[in-house]
């Protein structure tokens, strides 16, 4: 994973949303003798971190996400806005990531720009907060780029349009809608993983979520 291609990316922004947001796609390099969760990575293996969102909440509850959150008053800029609410769900402290750049802004069905930031942060076990957060996942990069882990599909949207989901199922945790888009770009940036041409399936716009 080679985070230069982020630094070197020219973001493009959304500014014309109801609401301004930000998340944080935490980068982690596992050192000599560290293990994942769920298994035993080479030294030096990249990894990102999740959360699962509680199920209690009203937006999105249950799914995966980056840690992040909507734009505060007190917040100097949007990256402040990533570093924050990365503290107040994972504990990660601000002077612990080490910002490289940002991704393309996206929008979501919620009237929202979202703008992704990407940090090197600590490889340490990070605490959620239970009020907001049910999860912190730990994924390996060369597991989210193993084609065998990846599908798509392409429906309406009744906001969107056409577009094409994707679904990146590793260790049990299935990474889907505005984070899959956003985890896409991440990876095509950074490593040799590429979207396929064409999605595994075309469904309805009344199809069930394949998670």
């Amino acid at each position: 994973m080679d985070l230069a291609g982020v630094d070197r990316h020219a973001a493009v922004a959304v500014e014309d949303e109801e609401r301004d947001a930000a998340v944080l796609a935490p980068v982690i390099t596992r050192s000599d003798g560290v293990a994942s969760p769920t298994r035993t990575e080479a030294a030096g293996s990249h990894h990102l971190l999740f959360t699962k969102r509680a199920e209690h909440l009203g937006e999105h509850p249950g799914q995966m996400s980056f840690p992040g959150g909507g734009r505060e008053p007190e917040d100097r800029d949007l990256e402040a806005t990533a570093l924050r609410e990365a503290n107040e769900e994972i504990g990660l402290r601000p002077d612990e990531a080490a910002v490289v750049g940002r991704l393309d802004d996206i929008r979501t069905i919620t009237r929202y720009a979202v703008r992704p930031f990407v940090a090197r942060v600590a490889d340490r076990e990070y605490v959620p907060d239970e009020r907001e957060v049910a999860e912190v996942a730990v994924l390996p990069v060369a597991a989210l780029t193993d084609p065998e882990n990846y599908d798509s599909e392409r429906r309406d949207h009744p906001y969107y349009g056409e577009i094409r989901l994707h679904f990146f199922r590793v260790d049990g945790y299935v990474v889907w809608g505005a984070t899959a888009r956003i985890l896409v770009q991440l990876l095509e940036l950074t490593t040799d993983w590429r979207v396929p041409d064409e999605p595994d399936r075309v469904v309805g716009p009344d199809a069930d979520f394949p998670v």
